[in-house]
């Protein structure tokens, strides 16, 4: 029995069910097929001296072995992925199969973190989708995308806005299409990722939302459902209207509060913001950055300055909110003036 489900705009088929996906009637298209605990012998007997190694992870485990590594598979038409805990990923050039297994001591859950995450994100930007490491929020008929360094938090701030009845696309990979120079930004799964600091914060106690992987996990991230208790996800795509950089807190009297950034600073901030670019060709690089350029010339890009306290958290919703209305009301009032001349 196969199941398919919709992720990053894309129609998956896999032949296990997919933890914290929401299975879709089938569809005609398949745009990419997951094996779940399977690799072809004709791949997996692929030894490491057979490979061409392209990518080794700076970050370590604790007996100092690279946390992910990546090789080349028949002169490029194969990429195999290896995480330190046995988790390993096979994947065509054209992204459209995926192949993995997993080790004894770990769950089927264990392998989703990966590959809704960083595994999804390389293929999407194998296909030439192109990615940045945000959250997005539904505005209306808009989509605006928060994007940050690690740790700056823009998962807390998308699971506030959520809490204030905001729909949410994406807490991490958001994939944007370009539909006749409209970037789209493409729902990705129904819940949010949340390190236990940031759910204490929100509720109260940082076990108030369930484990991530359930049991003894090494994953200590929660969850929160977006299906559940008037939570709202956003399955369509919506175009992209704003882009916000959360930069480094402050103890300042008056954050938070927004800053305007010009066309060259946002560019660099999609730039150094995208993801999953580690293993990206020049020619992919390059084309990435003509997309890059175009966003940052056609939407405005603006920095956010959140309070060090976590009390300023509504605050900050309320601002970033705010301040897109404003650019809303003030390009309406813009058009209705070209409009009269």
């Amino acid at each position: 029995m196969y199941l398919a489900y919709s992720l990053y705009g894309l129609c998956l088929q896999t032949n296990l069910p997919l933890p914290g996906l929401i299975p879709r009637p089938s569809a005609s298209k398949i745009d990419a097929h997951v094996w779940l605990q399977f690799i072809p012998d004709a791949l997996l007997g692929k030894s490491e001296t057979q490979a061409k190694l392209v990518y080794a992870s700076q970050n370590q485990d604790e007996l100092g072995e690279p946390v992910l590594k990546a090789w080349e598979l028949m002169d490029g038409s194969f990429f195999r992925l290896r995480y330190s805990d046995g988790t390993e990923f096979v994947i065509d050039r054209e992204g459209a199969q995926i192949w993995c297994t997993w080790p004894d001591n770990l769950t089927i859950e264990d392998t989703t973190v990966y590959l809704l995450g960083p595994i999804f994100g390389f293929v999407l930007r194998l296909r030439g989708t192109l990615c940045l490491h945000a959250s997005a929020i539904a505005v209306g008929e808009y989509a605006i995308a928060i994007v940050g360094p690690a740790g700056t938090g823009k998962s807390t701030t998308a699971a506030a806005l959520a809490k204030s009845g905001f729909p949410v696309l994406t807490d991490d990979v958001l994939a944007l299409t370009d539909m006749d120079g409209i970037f789209m930004a493409q729902p990705a799964y129904p819940h949010l990722r949340l390190w236990p600091a940031s759910v204490n914060i929100l509720y109260g106690k940082p076990d108030a939302l369930p484990r991530l992987v359930p049991g003894d996990s090494l994953w200590d991230k929660r969850y929160l459902n977006l299906t559940e208790n008037d939570y709202m996800f956003q399955r369509h795509p919506l175009p992209l209207a704003s882009i916000y950089l959360l930069s480094e807190r402050t103890e300042d009297s008056a954050a938070p509060f927004i800053e305007s950034m010009s066309a060259s600073a946002g560019l660099m901030t999609l730039v150094t913001n995208t993801y999953a670019n580690h293993l990206l060709n020049t020619s992919r690089r390059a084309q990435e950055f003509g997309l890059l350029s175009r966003i940052a010339s056609s939407l405005p890009v603006r920095r956010v300055i959140p309070h060090a306290s976590p009390f300023f958290l509504s605050k900050l919703c309320e601002v970033i909110i705010n301040d897109f209305h404003q650019q809303v009301e003030s390009n309406r009032m813009s058009t209705a003036e070209e409009a009269q001349l």
